[in-house]
């Protein structure tokens, strides 16, 4: 195996860890909404990720660094290509941090009021951009003989594209549903409950329709395991769920995100960005690497590195294991 390829799957483990620990921070902003029934229900829905959402974004960090310096052109592409999309999702990155921390700057209900709305669309919209983004990827865009893209920001608004989108927004929030449950007590556990069965159902029609139009365009016999594991993860989490057993649950539904992106680079390598135009002008993990010696020394550093930084998110997901509930939010604030 090549050092590009060893750094393909590098890439794509770090976009799982990502979408693994950022998905239910996306479906708890979403949540704030749609199941906390006031504000101290929604203080307690954030504070079961205030410990962990800024760590979770080291993730996000990590794959984009590690694309930039392990293939350049595919960073160059993507980044250029997806231009609009990718800025949006990062400026709702940026104004979610902020509404995180400023939320609680001041007590006139106006500000928590807005900051609020701040955190549930700045956590939907990424929710479903990422799908998008990702489905598009997958898909293939339009590159030239030149490596560039070609299209406009509409043709990455293809139906494809935005059933990834839809997948990934509903998946996000069934899996912040389910952490609810896992992380709060009281009403708002069993309505977290309720809720991640809904959205467990939504997700799985959609799921299957998105997965299953993957599979027939792009998929070999690699990608099909990795399809039927997300599915039968995904019933087993809502199986789980309906049981009382939210720690099964959460498990089960990180494997339904983790077999689900499996899939999506499986059914991508040898490419990085398919070209719809012609296929030899696709990007491949090949064409597009960075030189044998930068990779060898990423893979040293990445080794040192990596383990460090998993060990300590670790242990601050331990730190923070305990429930919370109303009963643990402050009357005055």
């Amino acid at each position: 195996m090549e050092l590009h390829d060893v750094w393909f799957i590098l890439i794509a483990v770090l976009w799982t860890g990502y979408f693994f620990l950022e998905g239910f921070d996306f479906g708890i902003g979403v949540l704030t909404k749609l199941l906390a029934r006031d504000r101290r229900e929604r203080r307690v829905l954030i504070n079961t990720i205030g410990p962990v959402w800024d760590g979770n974004e080291v993730w996000l960090l990590s794959a984009g660094g590690a694309t930039f310096a392990a293939f350049p052109e595919w960073y160059a592409t993507l980044f250029s290509g997806f231009y609009l999309p990718l800025l949006v999702i990062l400026l709702c990155l940026i104004v979610r941090g902020v509404a995180f921390e400023y939320r609680v700057k001041r007590d006139e209900e106006r500000w928590q009021r807005n900051w609020e709305h701040a955190i549930f669309w700045c956590s939907l919209l990424p929710a479903f951009l990422w799908g998008v983004a990702f489905g598009n990827i997958v898909r293939g865009v339009q590159i030239d003989a030149h490596k560039e893209y070609v299209g406009s920001v509409l043709d990455l608004l293809n139906p494809y594209a935005l059933l990834g989108g839809l997948v990934t927004l509903s998946l996000f929030t069934f899996h912040g549903a389910v952490f609810a449950s896992l992380k709060t007590l009281g009403h708002i556990r069993e309505r977290a409950r309720r809720t991640a069965t809904v959205l467990g159902l939504i997700t799985a029609v959609l799921a299957v329709g998105f997965l299953g139009w993957t599979q027939l365009d792009k998929g070999d016999t690699s990608s099909l395991v990795a399809m039927i594991i997300a599915v039968l993860a995904l019933v087993a989490g809502l199986v789980m769920n309906r049981l009382g057993r939210e720690g099964w649950s959460f498990a089960f539904s990180g494997v339904t995100i983790v077999a689900a992106v499996a899939m999506l680079f499986l059914t991508l390598f040898p490419n990085v960005m398919p070209s719809s135009l012609n296929e030899s002008w696709s990007l491949t993990v090949s064409n597009a690497s960075s030189s044998a010696y930068t990779l060898k020394i990423m893979t040293w550093c990445a080794g040192i590195a990596t383990p460090i930084v998993m060990l300590y998110q670790g242990w601050t997901y331990w730190v923070f294991r305990k429930r919370i509930g109303t009963q643990h939010i402050a009357d005055a604030h």
